[in-house]
């Protein structure tokens, strides 16, 4: 049998509804202006960054740096550019689409209409603009694992095999953000209130069995960065910085005493394991599936406010729960259709007490359609992304046409990290984005780097940080070329173009 046999045959077992596969086209056609937004969005542009990185052999952590661990910026490498890196997501979302539907057949085998609506609205605002479902990010891709988790939980009976599968996908989902590792929270939690006394032991074997397979697939990166040279690195950026990421916001609380300074963590945590409390008081007379989904919600809301900043794909971890507990709120017909209000105030209550953001979703597809329709020219449309869009389009093809590949450039700009992924060239630091070289590095650093391997272009946009001293070591070893919408285009003495 050929390759092709055999993905037909995969594909014959998938048993998906027509409804369901109506909804899939619709997706895909709200997804269609994704596929033409330019280089723009601040993180995606770190990401493809770091993923030429990886493509040009650079170490990730050790050579090129951001605070994520690794498998984001290895889709990235895949992905290769922003378009490919768009197909990417639309598949996983599809697929997270398709596992979240057979979550709900799982949970309510009977219940039809629990499983339509609540898939069509997990579906519908993990795709909108509104919680940045059609940017790269990773809450986007970890769904698929941590949602393939939990449809083992539930598909079969359990045995030590599954569990450790089980474990094994958190930790995927973790490679991409390690805030999914607080899903199994959730899970422990269910599990736990869900148990009899008898069954302790065999509880805590498969706790034990469950943190097996989390554990493995991480401490094979650990070892991995270790033979590349970059575990010290590695931990440091991808694990501690993101404790330090934790109130970051509040950089008035860092001289309090440790109580104080994180008591609003500490609050948030007694919230969620009070509500654990709940669960389990009133354990005899609730379903499993309302205990499981309640759970599920407090250790994702959990997550979802650990850093306490407001950007709106944060949520997109609690949006599954979200929409099984809005299922159950439209369509179950006995006393949890009223206890499912209790759950979904919290959830609504946590972005309107952080001030989460949100996009507006039509203005983006209006945009789209005003430039798909040629009412407005490619200028005006890459302009209602951002004003220096345009200019950083021209930079690149200016860099592109003026340097290999291999070329270094250093950009000092708010938007270095889109020139480095639109012109594919990386800088001699590790750092691509302006506010790594504010909490990372340091001026000093930033100078003696460039020094010992002076790039072939330095690029300084009027919207950078100011840095007098680079725009004086610039003048000493560079001299202009070019100035392409105010920004300053310095080449190497001594290089030719």
């Amino acid at each position: 049998m050929n390759f092709w046999d055999k993905t037909k045959q995969l594909i014959s077992k998938i048993d998906t509804p027509v409804w369901l596969e109506i909804f899939f086209v619709v997706i895909i056609l709200l997804r269609i202006p994704s596929f033409f937004e330019p280089f723009n969005y601040g993180d995606e542009m770190i990401y493809l960054t770091l993923g030429q990185g990886i493509r040009q052999g650079v170490p990730l952590y050790l050579g090129l740096h951001d605070n994520k661990p690794p498998l984001l910026y290895i889709m990235a490498a895949i992905a290769g550019n922003l378009f490919w890196f768009k197909t990417l997501l639309a598949a996983f979302n599809l697929a997270a689409i398709y596992l979240f539907w057979k979550l709900t057949k799982l949970l309510s085998p009977k219940n039809n209409l629990f499983q339509k609506i609540s898939t069509i609205i997990f579906g519908i605002f993990s795709t909108f603009p509104l919680l940045e479902g059609n940017i790269a990010n990773a809450e986007n891709f970890m769904a698929v694992p941590t949602l393939l988790a939990f449809v083992y939980v539930f598909s079969k009976k359990e045995n030590f095999k599954r569990t450790f599968f089980i474990g094994f996908l958190f930790s995927l989902a973790s490679l991409f953000k390690i805030v999914a590792a607080f899903d199994i929270l959730g899970l422990l939690a269910f599990w736990l209130i869900l148990s009899k006394r008898k069954n302790f032991v065999e509880l805590v074997k498969k706790v034990v069995v469950l943190s097996i397979g989390f554990l493995i697939p991480i401490a094979a990166t650990f070892v991995w960065y270790w033979l590349r040279g970059a575990l010290p690195e590695y931990i440091v950026a991808a694990y501690l910085q993101n404790v330090g990421y934790v109130s970051s916001w509040r950089p008035s609380d860092v001289a309090k005493p440790f109580l104080e300074k994180n008591a609003p963590l500490l609050i948030r945590a007694s919230v969620m394991f009070f509500g654990f409390g709940i669960l389990y008081a009133f354990r005899k007379k609730l379903s499993k599936q309302f205990v499981f989904v309640s759970a599920w919600l407090l250790a994702s809301l959990f997550a979802v406010a650990l850093s306490e900043r407001p950007y709106p794909h944060y949520l997109l971890q609690s949006l599954p729960p979200i929409s099984l507990l809005l299922g159950m709120l439209f369509t179950y017909k006995n006393f949890e259709q009223s206890l499912v209000v209790i759950p979904l105030t919290l959830a609504f209550f946590v972005p309107f007490y952080f001030n989460f953001w949100y996009y507006q979703t039509g203005s983006y597809y209006l945009r789209f359609v005003n430039f798909a329709t040629k009412r407005i020219d490619k200028q005006e449309y890459l302009t209602g992304f951002s004003s220096t869009t345009p200019r950083n389009y021209k930079i690149a093809n200016f860099l592109i046409q003026s340097s290999k590949p291999s070329d270094k450039i250093f950009v000092w700009s708010g938007d270095s990290s889109t020139i480095y992924a639109l012109s594919r060239r990386l800088p001699p630091t590790k750092y691509v984005a302006g506010y790594h070289f504010i909490d990372f590095s340091s001026k000093e650093e930033t100078l003696k780097i460039l020094s010992n391997n002076l790039p072939k272009f330095v690029i300084i946009t009027p919207d950078s940080f100011e840095f007098n001293e680079l725009k004086t070591f610039v003048s000493d070893n560079y001299y202009l070329i070019s100035e392409i919408d105010s920004a300053e285009i310095w080449l190497k003495l001594n290089n030719g173009i």
